[in-house]
């Protein structure tokens, strides 16, 4: 893929839509549950709107198995993926909002601006690689950098990590692992899993202990280190 394809305007709901279908299918497709429950509409809806996509070659849907993007979905997606992060790393980098504040404004934001307003954007940023919670920003090209990582609950005792990135998902998390600086590129060594009550306990550099719970476990997104 060259460059992002030139494609005019898109309706708020459209770009929503194929965002929603981009982070929950993955390599496959993303069910008209999942993308209700994502978007919180009735699935009547999701499935008039699947219909419609499918005419404009954004996604391939077939009634009961999903709907998967095209490759030209997939690009808008990335589009629209590549506006959301440089826009969140601005408004914390530049505008004072915090990390939980960032991902509701750039939600707004990423369907009011042009691809050129994207580009100053990242040029005035710096070109950054990760959005302030970790996440790849794909390039202007449409490559997003593989991400290796895996959920924190996943590693075993005894291993040195460091956090990748934490899903945006829930304020009351991102403010808990903010207050400790449980951030993106902090190195943590993992010195159990307690099974019978699913808590990770794990060291900072500091020598700091936390004790994170399995939902807290499974937000935070870790690189095993040698």
């Amino acid at each position: 893929m060259s460059e992002f394809a030139r494609t005019a305007p898109l309706s708020v709901s459209t770009g929503d839509y194929i965002k929603a279908i981009w982070h929950l299918s993955g390599e496959g497709a993303a069910s008209t549950k999942e993308i209700s429950t994502q978007l919180s509409v009735a699935p009547a809806s999701v499935t008039n709107m699947l219909g419609r996509l499918q005419e404009m070659g954004f996604v391939v849907y077939e009634r009961y198995h999903g709907a998967s993007l095209t490759e030209r979905g997939r690009e808008e997606a990335l589009r629209l993926v590549r506006r959301h992060r440089l826009i969140e790393t601005f408004l914390l980098e530049h505008l004072g909002y915090t990390w939980r504040e960032v991902h509701e404004e750039a939600e707004r934001l990423e369907h009011a601006v042009s691809d050129t307003f994207t580009e100053r954007l990242a040029e005035f940023l710096g070109h950054p690689e990760h959005d302030p919670h970790g996440d790849p920003i794909p390039t202007r090209e449409g490559i997003l950098a593989p991400d290796d990582s895996l959920p924190l609950s996943e590693v075993e005792g005894g291993r040195r990590v460091r956090i990748f990135k934490v899903s945006d998902e829930s304020d009351g998390m991102l403010d808990y692992l903010g207050e400790r600086d449980l951030v993106p590129g902090r190195t943590l060594l993992i010195e159990e899993y307690r099974k019978v009550d699913d808590v990770v306990v794990a060291r900072d550099s500091e020598g700091k202990l936390h004790h994170l719970g399995g939902p807290l476990a499974r937000s935070v997104f870790v690189q095993k280190l040698p």
